[in-house]
């Protein structure tokens, strides 16, 4: 398309920074060291974890770069970002997480398919950008509308990338038309990311920002926004991230049977620690992230050491130096929360965390109920474990 193009090959990827962790070099997916989520509420967007499924598209022309808005409309529209630019800009600071994050510590428990992730695959930024309320009236379509008068009841993003998946074609995902027309949804078109343009690797010059869904819904490089009477039928809609039981494998497995993953379920990680650590007994601190999605709150964050024997309430934060309350008008309600408490441990053992979110919603024990073959939405307990060493001096 003009100004925009997505090539073939990895030959003019980006720079990116030499502390991530690679998963995949080719799409690149990679994550920051879990300990540098809790070095600041806004994730750098250096640090941001890298979530791709083709090469990454360049930016020719910005000037000369438009997206279409078709489908079931009176009114189809090609704009510019200058037509977006000219729209109120908002800022909302959202969580994304890719719903393979821990996938990697689900598939020790069984083999699942699909990239390792860490606990990293996850950032907070202020994203800026229009409300896609805005834009779709641009087209006609009121706000709080659910069905258009043409019967489009779903809003399809579509990218300029190629995907394998798609037998080379775009990478497109869907959201209901009654979420992309409430204002109250935060649903975005973003060209701003921490304050500054969009980088290439986060989909520049301009992509949709769905706030408390999982990562995949939240396409870069629009090329197209289509409103349609059901959902995406594309491969990441429809042949991946779904939810399937610990029964179904891949000789039994019927996508048909489960609708497209949105809302991600309530998460919490410890970041101070690794999975395997050495300390020297005394007083520790536990710290890291707590979330949940579809704008729920984090009501508590629980923390063992004693491998979930015995708890304590760990002090909740989004902003340094003010006080977090659970869905109050003062917190972000589409981020995450940093959690820490400060804990004695004498001798070795497994430290464990856990949130509840405002609808008290609580994660899973053990990773072995959720397993899916997928890899999918481990939200079980996170645990690490210390051994404590004592010093020859």
């Amino acid at each position: 398309m003009p100004g925009l193009t997505a090539p073939s090959d990895y030959a003019l990827e980006p720079p990116r920074h030499p502390a991530l962790q690679i998963n995949a070099k080719q799409p690149f997916n990679a994550e920051p060291p879990r300990s540098a989520l809790i070095s600041s509420y806004v994730t750098p967007v250096d640090f941001f974890y890298k979530r791709n499924h083709g090469p990454i598209p360049i930016v020719e022309d910005v000037e000369k770069y438009y997206f279409s808005i078709t489908g079931l409309i009176e009114n189809p529209k090609d704009l510019f970002m200058r037509d977006i630019m000219m729209l109120p800009k908002y800022n909302v600071a959202a969580t994304l997480q890719c719903a393979g994050n821990r996938r990697t510590a689900m598939s020790k428990s069984k083999t699942v398919k699909g990239v390792g992730w860490d606990v990293s695959a996850i950032g907070t930024a202020v994203w800026g950008g229009a409300k896609l309320a805005d834009v779709l009236e641009l087209v006609g379509i009121p706000k709080l509308t659910s069905v258009t008068k043409s019967g489009g009841k779903h809003v399809e993003f579509v990218s300029i990338d190629k995907c394998k998946e798609e037998n080379g074609g775009p990478y497109k995902a869907s959201i209901p038309l009654s979420q992309a027309t409430d204002p109250e949804a935060d649903v975005l078109l973003a060209y701003e990311m921490n304050g500054e343009l969009l980088n290439r690797d986060h989909g520049y010059p301009l992509r949709g920002i769905v706030p408390g869904v999982i990562g995949a819904r939240s396409v870069k490089w629009l090329e197209a926004i289509n409103i349609i009477a059901e959902e995406c039928q594309g491969f990441f809609m429809q042949k991946d991230y779904k939810m399937f039981p610990p029964s179904v494998n891949w000789d039994n497995i019927n996508w048909t049977t489960r609708r497209p993953l949105m809302d991600f379920p309530v998460q919490c990680v410890i970041c101070s620690l690794e999975d395997m650590n050495v300390i020297k007994p005394g007083k520790v601190k536990i710290s890291g992230y707590a979330v949940s999605g579809g704008g729920r709150g984090i009501e508590r964050v629980d923390v063992s050491i004693d491998g979930g024997k015995n708890w304590v309430e760990a002090s909740r934060y989004q902003k340094m130096g003010a006080p977090y309350v659970a869905d109050d008008i003062s917190s972000d309600k589409w981020a995450w929360v940093l959690f820490e408490v400060t804990v004695d441990i004498p001798q070795s053992t497994q430290i464990v965390a856990k949130a509840v979110d405002t609808a008290a919603n609580v994660q899973p024990e053990n990773v072995e109920t959720i397993w899916n073959l997928r890899g999918v939405l481990n939200t079980s307990w996170h645990r690490v474990n210390v051994r404590v060493g004592h010093s020859n001096m």
